[in-house]
């Protein structure tokens, strides 16, 4: 099975025992807590410094965020699979542990793309003493516009230097000892990485900005904060570069994260229906309870199937191949919003029941909602994969087959992606072969509308253009084109994962579904022209109807699951 169950979890294959070893202890150490406890936790706001210690006594974040050559473990190597796997089972049992685990690979991937290879050993150390690490880029009054940091580097006659400034919305600001700070040379103006420590006489936490969760989300201050060139990571353009490729790396735990809420809430939703009766007849039985469960089900396992296929992009990718560039930010953003939705349809099964305060899906809704505002918003990275458009969609170039990258390999390139240029010019392997080889009857009409989408591609000329620089325009337009690497990646996923094809045509009646809805959205718009409304509408499409698939996938697929998991009280 392709979902998550921590109940049958130590059968997976892994390539290393240490990868193994480090998955298994993090759920049994959940397991072990309960869910009493982790709800109790949240609901009095507690820290998880327990979850802290325990991650520091099984050195996992030495494990999974080192790069090779770093580290006690001569096979030591990081691996997107690894961090990918470690981030769903984090998700999966609250987003306030997945949360410092974030922020800390956050924090401490800078120093790991910098120039400074004194602090590179520097911070492997410091992972002994004390895990956490946070991320110091945002400021108050600037928010997610990173060109004006006012945080600042002061150079003294002894060519030291003193930080001044202020970081907002910083996670892990009240503890973690690898603080990396974004800024600028004040009499340069050229951007520099540092590296502080949260407990430093000079630095401040100023506060928790948040008032919700287990989380500790800090604004904090440096005054004077005396900076020698041990702690400078990188400058000028290499720290710029170094702060969006950070992002580029850790932005993809959004997804997995979300992918491991949504199944914990699936199965507990399942759980609770299969074994309510009202007005005299099973929940279960309910045609709606059925379609919704159906929904739900199909989505998660997209996303999931999703995930591991960008993950191994994310393996594959070189200074030839950056097609990750694409597959990440749907990663981060099309996953968590599909964890939203899947949320949504879960809670109209368990109704007054998903408001309780002793389950899981009671934290799970409300921490779902932040995923797709992290590591910019939803525009934002729309934004960016709008201008891969028109090489995604005509311009395929060939590449060698990127296999299955579950092994002990070491990402080298993720810390070495070099300038942040040339985005518009990433080239894709071609779409449509992938999607025929599906070949159930679903997946030909969502073919049918991608081919409408191309045709309104090709027809709107020059308008499309004036049309974009409107957000709320690019974004609808943007909705449309993300189903079709979402799409693409789900089908090779599916082949490398064994789907049954009941479950693979399910999940492109989704699709189908979705498309019809986002082709209606954009012929809405006020900007659409009328042959780009006309093109939408032909776009409005049905699913193919199989009653007798839809019940297997029921009965066989999803209600099969039923008490699969319940987690430990």
């Amino acid at each position: 099975m392709v979902l998550l169950n921590p109940k049958n979890y130590k059968d997976r294959n892994y390539p290393d025992e240490r990868s193994k070893e480090i998955m298994t202890k993090t759920i049994d150490w959940f397991e072990k807590k309960g869910l009493a406890a982790i709800k109790k936790d949240y609901h009095e706001h507690t820290f998880n410094s327990d979850f802290a210690e325990f991650v520091k006594e099984e050195r996992i974040f030495e494990t999974l965020f080192l790069p090779a050559g770093y580290g006690d473990d001569p096979n030591q190597h990081y691996s997107t699979y690894k961090m990918f796997e470690y981030s769903e089972i984090l998700g999966f049992y609250s987003s306030a542990y997945w949360y410092m685990f974030h922020v800390s690979t956050l924090g401490l991937d800078p120093v790991f793309l910098g120039d400074n290879e004194d602090a590179k050993k520097t911070a492997a150390a410091t992972l002994k003493e004390n895990p956490l690490c946070a991320f110091g880029l945002s400021e108050k009054e600037h928010g997610a516009d990173i060109y004006s940091s006012e945080m600042m580097l002061y150079p003294q006659a002894d060519g030291t230097y003193l930080a001044k400034g202020n970081k907002y919305y910083i996670g892990n600001g009240n503890e973690a000892a690898t603080v990396t700070v974004f800024g600028k040379i004040a009499d340069t103006d050229e951007y520099v990485f540092f590296v502080v420590d949260s407990q430093h006489e000079k630095y401040e936490c100023v506060k928790n900005v948040i008032e919700c969760d287990q989380m500790y989300v800090a604004e904090f201050n440096l005054h004077d904060y005396p900076i020698t060139d041990a702690e400078i990571t990188s400058r000028g353009k290499k720290a710029w570069d170094d702060m969006l490729n950070t992002i580029n790396i850790c932005k993809f735990n959004i997804g997995s994260a979300a992918i491991g809420l949504s199944t914990h809430s699936f199965y507990e939703g399942l759980n609770h229906a299969a074994h309510r009766g009202i007005f005299g007849q099973k929940v279960t039985d309910f045609a709606h309870i059925k379609q919704l469960f159906f929904d739900s089900y199909n989505r998660i396992v997209a996303m999931k199937l999703f995930g591991l296929r960008a993950t191994d992009y994310m393996r594959a990718a070189n200074s030839e191949d950056k097609r990750y560039l694409l597959f990440n930010p749907l990663m981060k953003m099309k996953v968590a919003i599909q964890g939203e939705i899947v949320h949504e349809l879960i809670w109209d099964v368990t109704a007054a029941k998903g408001f309780e305060k002793d389950q899981h899906f009671e934290h799970a809704a409300v921490q779902i909602k932040g995923m797709p505002k992290l590591e910019g918003t939803k525009h934002v990275n729309m934004a960016l994969m709008a201008k891969l458009i028109p090489n995604y969609m005509f311009n395929p170039k060939e590449y060698e087959e990127v296999l299955r990258r579950n092994g002990a390999e070491n990402d080298d390139f993720l810390f070495n992606q070099g300038p942040t240029k040339g985005y518009g010019k990433i080239q894709f392997h071609d779409y449509m072969p992938v999607l025929e080889s599906a070949n159930v009857p679903n997946s030909k009409v969502f073919i049918q509308q991608v081919e409408l989408f191309k045709q309104l591609l090709m027809e709107s000329g020059a308008d499309l253009m004036n049309q974009m620089a409107n957000f709320d325009f690019l974004y609808s337009l943007g909705e449309i084109f993300c189903m079709v690497p979402y799409a693409q990646l789900v089908v090779e996923s599916a082949k490398m994962e064994g789907i049954d094809d009941d479950v693979l045509d399910s999940i492109f009646d989704v699709f189908v579904r979705d498309m019809s809805k986002y082709a209606l959205d954009l012929a809405m718009k006020p900007s659409s022209t009328e042959k780009q409304q006309e093109i939408c509408k032909n776009m409005c499409m049905k699913p193919v109807v199989d009653l007798e698939k839809y019940d297997r996938v029921i009965n066989d697929h999803i209600y099969s699951l039923v008490d699969s998991y319940v987690m430990n009280p």
